[in-house]
């Protein structure tokens, strides 16, 4: 009769074992396809991160007569220039310089012989017009001689 009593503790114990193992499987499942369904479950969502709106301006936009995104001047022939000038290099390097209608004719035209420019075909009038009536050399020199002026002894 004792044996018999040491059995059935025996497999009262075994099934508890068995009942534990199998509940604790069971969660392990439980959990792995919920974070199948929901990656995210248990990651920390941080409070602090800042989140920046990128607001797409016009690319085209010009403010106080200058295209805002090349800084050329709004004139005549201004999207033909941004269009052809800008593709290969900075709008600065263009408004740096300063030429007269000649010298970007014979810019232009080194550029299509040594850098690949492709042929501007009737835009290349308008190009060249833009650019001399927008970035013709500036006048630089002297000033003028003074004239009309009251000279005054200087006291020792």
């Amino acid at each position: 009769m004792e044996s018999q009593k040491k059995f059935k503790e025996k497999v009262k114990n075994i099934y508890t074992i068995i009942t534990a193992m199998s509940t604790i499987i069971g969660l392990g499942i439980a959990v792995c396809v919920m974070v199948l369904l929901n990656p995210t479950l248990f990651t920390s969502v941080d409070s602090t991160i800042n989140y920046v709106v990128v607001v797409e301006e016009d690319e085209d936009k010009i403010e106080n007569g200058i295209h805002v995104r090349t800084g050329f001047v709004e004139d005549v022939g201004l999207m033909e220039t941004v269009n052809n000038c800008t593709n290969c290099h900075s709008s600065k390097l263009v408004i740096q310089n300063r030429m007269s209608k000649e010298r970007w004719l014979a810019t232009i035209k080194w550029m299509q012989e040594t850098q690949n420019l492709w042929d501007l075909g009737g835009t290349e009038a308008i190009i060249v017009n833009y650019l001399a009536n927008n970035y013709a050399p500036e006048k630089k020199g002297r000033r003028e001689n003074l004239s009309d002026i009251e000279w005054y002894e200087l006291n020792n």
